[in-house]
């Protein structure tokens, strides 16, 4: 039933480049430039229905009703953190949901966006995978997420200065989509995000790794390592025994050889499991002749994982190890713990109570 849900729906406008608009406004026997005022409605003045385009003729805008879906997402659950964290979960039209985050920094607001609907990778400290992988998003739904974002700071005056491809799936596994979704986050006629203000965290998918390395762009790079070696890598994530630990960083350094960018690594420290000195330094031996930065993450409870949360001193005393080994190194700062803003958990609760 949900197949012939998805085969009957029609395309999602945000699907669509700039380019595709001007040639849809082509076929449909108007000039080109209203497919530029079409993007213009999408991403400049986020209007919320084809109606709202009042620069274009009343058939153009019943063509656009008639071929195209604009309201991607469904509201189903809002909540505010006492930090300034929005975490929003969002219906689609076959009926899953997906989570999307809003948070606060002093420089500004990030989005912190879903590209799967559920998540195959099966790490075992993370909500994400509960439940598997339903889908890929399509671009447009990822975008949707953006545009509801900002939409929502409008009211506010603000506006998405960062995004970071870290919400539940695993973007390198839904490479195509995720990369059309950047080249429209980052136009110029479009929400114009600054390409070093966008953060893709992958895996470690090693072979489009590789072809990252060749799509010649400024975006950010980040890698979910959270173990120094193959073999606890492989016991905290499954997805090491398709992509080996030293094949993952044998990649990396082609990367960074290829772009000579950053690779931020993000590494969540689980209590007795991979936070303990010896592991410090060993992972100070892999990484200390790149060009990094390590984020150190203490691990969110999540009921149906039995990980604990490493204590403080030993959270700061993992960090001085990577530090006096010349690796960059810092603690995230939590957001959003009093609303469980961690991947998944919401989706979880949301799945267990459906």
């Amino acid at each position: 039933m949900k197949e012939q849900v998805l085969n009957i729906m029609k395309p999602l406008i945000y699907d669509f480049s700039l380019e595709e608009l001007q040639q849809w406004a082509k076929d449909n026997g108007e000039p080109a430039f209203r497919g530029g005022q079409i993007f213009d409605w999408l991403y400049v003045k986020r209007v919320n229905d084809f109606e709202s385009m009042s620069n274009l003729s009343k058939a153009l805008r019943a063509k656009l009703t008639e071929q195209f879906s604009i309201n991607a997402l469904t509201e189903i659950t809002k909540l505010e953190s006492k930090d300034g964290t929005v975490k929003f979960l969002f219906g689609l039209h076959d009926d899953h949901a997906i989570e999307t985050v809003i948070m606060k920094h002093n420089y500004g607001n990030s989005v912190c966006v879903t590209t799967q609907v559920g998540c195959r990778i099966g790490c075992t400290f993370c909500a994400s995978t509960l439940g598997g992988l339903k889908r890929d998003l399509t671009a447009g739904e990822i975008v949707a997420q953006v545009v509801r974002s900002q939409q929502i700071l409008d009211a506010r005056g603000e506006r998405v200065s960062s995004i970071v491809i870290m919400g539940t799936g695993e973007p390198f596994e839904n490479y195509d989509a995720t990369m059309r979704f950047l080249r429209l986050m980052i136009h110029e006629k479009g929400l114009n995000i600054g390409q070093r203000h966008i953060t893709v965290s992958t895996s470690g998918i090693v072979p489009n790794i590789y072809k990252f390395a060749e799509e010649d762009t400024q975006i950010n790079l980040a890698i979910s390592i959270h173990a120094p070696n193959d073999a606890l890598r492989s016991k905290l994530m499954p997805v090491n025994r398709r992509y080996p630990f030293d094949d993952v960083i044998e990649s990396l350094r082609y990367y960074q050889a290829k772009t000579g960018r950053r690779i931020s690594f993000e590494y969540a420290l689980i209590g007795g499991v991979n936070d303990q000195p010896e592991h410090a330094k060993e992972l100070a031996g892999v990484l200390k002749t790149m060009l990094c930065h390590v984020n150190l993450i203490p691990v969110n409870h999540v009921p149906e994982r039995k990980y604990v949360r490493t204590s403080r001193n030993d959270i700061f005393e993992f960090q001085r190890i990577l530090a006096d080994q010349g690796v960059n190194v810092t603690i995230r700062r939590e957001q959003g713990h009093d609303i469980a803003a961690a991947c998944g958990q919401l989706r979880a609760k949301h799945m267990e109570l459906g």
